[in-house]
Order: C-alpha cells, then structure tokens, then sequence
C-alpha cells in the first residue's frame, strides 16, 4: 500500500483521481424516469435506517465469523490447489477480510445520500444524475491499514501461490454478499464492492500518484486523460476478440471443473485482469521503466499458468490483442510515445514464452 504524502495537492493527480473516481459513478435520472417504483425502493435504502438495515443484515449473515456460507467459499476458493495452505491460515486470512469488509461497511453507513436526491425531481428530461461513492483519496486512506494487514496474511503464507488468490477471495465474498442484498440495496453497495476489488488488484491508486511529476498538458496525461475513461470498453472489446480466437478454451476451475471463457465469473475475473493489464502499461510509462510488469505483473501470469494449467499461448495472445487495440485507439501524436512501451512488454511475454518452451 502507498501513503498519499501530499501528492494530492498535484493538479494531476487531482484530475486522474477524478477520472478513477468515475468508473463507479451510478446515474440515477434514468432509474427515476423509466421506473418509479425501484427509485422510490432506492431512496429507501439511502435513508440512515435503510443503510443501517443493510450493514446489520450483512454482518449478521456475512461477516460473522461462524457462518457456514463464508467457510463454504472460502474452502472453495483454496480447494483449486490441494495443500495450498493448512486451516488455522485459512481462518486467519478470512477473518482479515472481514476487517476489510466491516470497514468498508461502515464507510457505506456513514454516507449521506440525500444530496444526490434532493433536486432530482428539477432535472428535466435527457440530463444525468449521478450516484458517487465517497472521495477515493478518503476511501483509499481508510481503508490502507486493513488492506495492509489483509496482504500481510496472503504475503506470511508458506506458499507463494497464496498472494495470486486475495483478489480472488474478494471477488467470492462480493458475490456472496451481493446474493444477500434486494436490488435497490445492491445499486447502492455495488460500486464499493467493484471499488475494493479493484484497489487490491489493479494498480490504479499507483498510476495516480505518479503522475505528480507531469504537467496536465504533458504527453503523458494526454494519454491517460483519453485512455482511462475507456478502460472498461477497451477490457470488453478485447474479451470479446478472444471468444472470437478461442471460443472453446476451458479454464481450470476446482479440482475436477474447467470452465469456457463465456462463463460469468471468468468473464468477470479475464475483464478484471484486463483492466489490471492496462493500468501496469500506463504505470511503465509514467515511471519510465518496465519494472512493473517485469517484476510483479509478469510473476502473477507465471502462477496463473502452473497453477491453473492455463498455455502461455493464451497469455501472449491476450498481452497482444490488448496491445493492439491499445495502440489503434489511442490518439496518432502520442502513439510512438505509447509504443516505446507497449512493444517492449510484447517482447517480454514473447521472450517468456520462448523461456517456458526451453524448459
């Protein structure tokens, strides 16, 4: 985990925080005009008592620490690889993970979402609303000493195979606790849930902070000013690309499922990691280096093959579609600043491979 300093105070970090921000954003003005009855259910759930309600369902069949659904999931998680860890650290792990829920739950308690209602009604027809989650910089600073004891767990376990799972093991409870939530109720929590999943696994906080040496008109945020909004679009495009070239591949899921690409969950975790790839391409060109990828995303790839028997064929395919559509979107003047980087990480996966085969 990073500390903010006082980077925040940059003009730059400022505004890719505000671009980070928006990927989580909920329009309301839509669910007001075209279904009254779920606006009203959601206006509810914004109430303090609503929200009350809500966290007090979740900690009571969730996050209590004798309920059997919790260590359901997480049997399953760790029961893809046999003797990954013994008991005693899987309790242990779990019940950091509860801390990190439980806080987020009481962020989720403390907000005040009246304000996002109160004019709704003056908005005429065609303009938006939107739903935010509270100031990311706030979030990420509240949540940095639960995340970290959380990571220590993962990092003290004897086998290293155990870090690659945290996200994992976020997105299990995420879907767990969705399951106990009414819709107004999960339109409201949803974007803190994407949001923890995507700070543990995705690099974004990082990308933000090294931007603080870069002028807002610099090539660089140019680049990050067009490229981040379209992160998810980008992420979905090239999902799509590889049900085209691999419509029938399985992944390796527990220790007798394989599952298709097209699934749900494998869906969610290849758009996740996806977006996880983009956001260590723009942290290589902010910090000048192939660092990044060389020393942390490059490793996580190697357990993802040994563990889940994944080719490195599928890997470097999907390194080279994303790159692809990386370069054919961004705009022409900054496409040699671009791929000064994304070729060179090409070569990375490309000269893995070769390694793998040597082998």
């Amino acid at each position: 985990m990073l500390n903010p300093a006082n980077n925040f105070k940059t003009l730059s970090v400022q505004h890719l925080l505000k671009l980070w921000q928006q990927r989580y954003k909920k329009d309301l003005f839509s669910l007001y005009s075209e279904d009254f009855s779920t606006y009203n259910s959601v206006m509810r759930a914004t109430l303090p008592e609503g929200r009350i309600s809500t966290v007090t369902k979740l900690k009571h069949d969730i996050l209590n620490p004798n309920s059997q659904m919790v260590w359901v999931q997480t049997k399953k998680l760790y029961g893809y690889i046999p003797n990954i860890l013994d008991i005693n650290e899987a309790r242990l792990i779990t019940q950091f993970a509860f801390r990190v829920y439980s806080k987020l739950l009481e962020i989720y308690q403390q907000q005040a979402f009246q304000d996002n209602f109160s004019s709704l009604q003056s908005k005429s027809k065609g303009s938006s609303l939107n739903l935010n989650i509270l100031d990311i910089d706030y979030l990420v600073c509240t949540l940095d000493p639960v995340l970290t004891m959380f990571q220590e767990q993962h990092l003290a376990c004897k086998d290293s195979r155990c870090l690659s799972f945290m996200s994992t093991q976020l997105n299990f409870t995420n879907r767990l606790i969705l399951n106990h939530l009414d819709p107004a109720e999960k339109l409201l929590l949803m974007p803190y849930l994407t949001f923890i999943e995507e700070h543990v696994a995705i690099p974004w906080y990082r990308v933000c902070l090294a931007s603080a040496k870069y002028k807002i008109n610099s090539p660089q945020l140019s680049v990050l000013k067009q490229m981040f909004p379209a992160v998810s679009h980008i992420a979905e495009s090239v999902y799509r690309q590889l049900l085209e070239f691999i419509p029938n591949y399985q992944i390796y899921r527990g220790q007798t499922h394989r599952k298709k690409l097209n699934q749900p969950d494998i869906r969610h975790s290849c758009q996740r990691d996806l977006n996880t790839f983009q956001a260590y391409i723009w942290l290589c060109m902010l910090e000048k280096t192939l660092a990044p990828i060389e020393t942390e995303l490059l490793p996580i790839c190697m357990v993802l093959v040994e563990t889940f028997e994944l080719q490195w064929e599928l890997i470097q395919k999907w390194c080279e579609l994303l790159i692809d559509k990386l370069e054919s979107f961004v705009h022409p003047e900054y496409k040699a600043l671009l791929q000064s980087y994304t070729q060179e990480v090409k070569n990375l996966f490309f000269q893995e491979r070769y390694n793998l085969d040597f082998r």
